[in-house]
């Protein structure tokens, strides 16, 4: 055994014929699996691309399972609770169901055992409420400026051609639906056709979507204020589409405000625009290099991170 420990090594080419041709086999045998690999991470990476976009049904998780789990409730403390519908606090009409004159199988006199109650919710039948406001116009006898009265239900101030408008509960479901709902424009100017009786257009969405965001501008203000004088922040930021177009959507969260800002950088004037550039108090942040340029901030690295 020693002899052979001390046997210097043969270099490739003392190799004889049969050793490369197995080392040639080897290779190709290695070639071929390392092709086979490539295609099926190929065929990987093409399927989560795919599964990336919209799909006729968003929320396949692929095929099913072999065997698949047994439908239904599962036995003992798996079991869950059962739950019902409770019925509503109060009732707004009610409407009385009496038997029938005959049994409806052997046509025999019925007699009456008990009343029941079936509690049904449902939603009305909506047509738009169309209110006229009378606006009285004059000017001042002082200065000559014209002057307009105002409802507090009025959501403008526009006469002549423009003077029909959407009216505050119109506007604020248009805004619930697009921004907490995420419905495109065209469908919510469907549904408040079709359902409500409200012509429309798309474009009349995004109006009232713009109207809006500038009635709201003066609360925005107030949530940023509130987020420059809280003593913990924690910001981040994520990539945005706007129009096609690359843009940031920036969070910054307090432990009782969030505020969210889309702006077209995720530098440090992006995040100075809400914090300000001498934000003094705890930034809770990942390892992104502009969050070091908050010279006054006390820095602290998400645990996460």
């Amino acid at each position: 055994m020693a002899e052979r420990a001390d046997k210097p090594q043969r270099s490739d080419d003392a190799k004889t014929p049969d050793d490369l041709r197995r080392e040639n086999e080897r290779l190709g045998r290695e070639v071929e699996r390392l092709r086979r690999e490539n295609e099926r991470l190929k065929k990987e990476l093409e399927a989560v691309r795919r599964a990336g976009k919209r799909q006729a049904a968003p929320f396949s998780k692929g095929a099913p399972t072999r065997p698949p789990k047994k439908p239904g409730r599962r036995v003992g403390r798996r079991h869950g609770r059962h739950a019902h519908r409770e019925p509503p606090p109060h009732i707004d009409d009610t409407i009385d169901v009496p038997l029938q004159a005959h049994c409806p199988d052997c046509g025999g006199a019925l007699a009456e055992t008990r009343v029941a109650d079936q509690i049904q919710e449902d939603i009305p039948v909506v047509r738009p409420h169309v209110r006229r406001f009378r606006v009285h116009i004059g000017c001042c006898r002082h200065c000559g400026r014209r002057v307009q009265g105002r409802h507090p239900l009025q959501t403008s101030d526009a006469l002549g051609a423009a003077s029909a408008h959407l009216g505050p509960q119109a506007v604020a479901l248009i805004v619930l639906l697009n921004k907490f709902l995420g419905l495109s424009h065209g469908k919510i100017a469907t549904l408040l056709r079709d359902w409500f009786g409200l012509t429309v257009r798309p474009s009349a969405v995004t109006h009232v979507l713009h109207r809006a965001a500038r009635q709201a501008a003066p609360t925005y203000d107030a949530l940023r204020d509130a987020i420059r004088a809280s003593p913990v922040v924690s910001p981040d930021e994520t990539s945005w589409k706007v129009a096609g177009h690359l843009q940031w959507l920036w969070a910054f969260a307090t432990p009782s405000v969030i505020l969210y800002a889309i702006q077209a950088g995720r530098g440090f004037p992006q995040a100075a625009a809400i914090l300000g550039t001498d934000f003094d108090g705890v930034l809770v942040r990942d390892g992104w290099a502009p969050y070091r340029r908050f010279a006054h901030a006390a820095h602290q690295t998400c645990l996460t991170h």
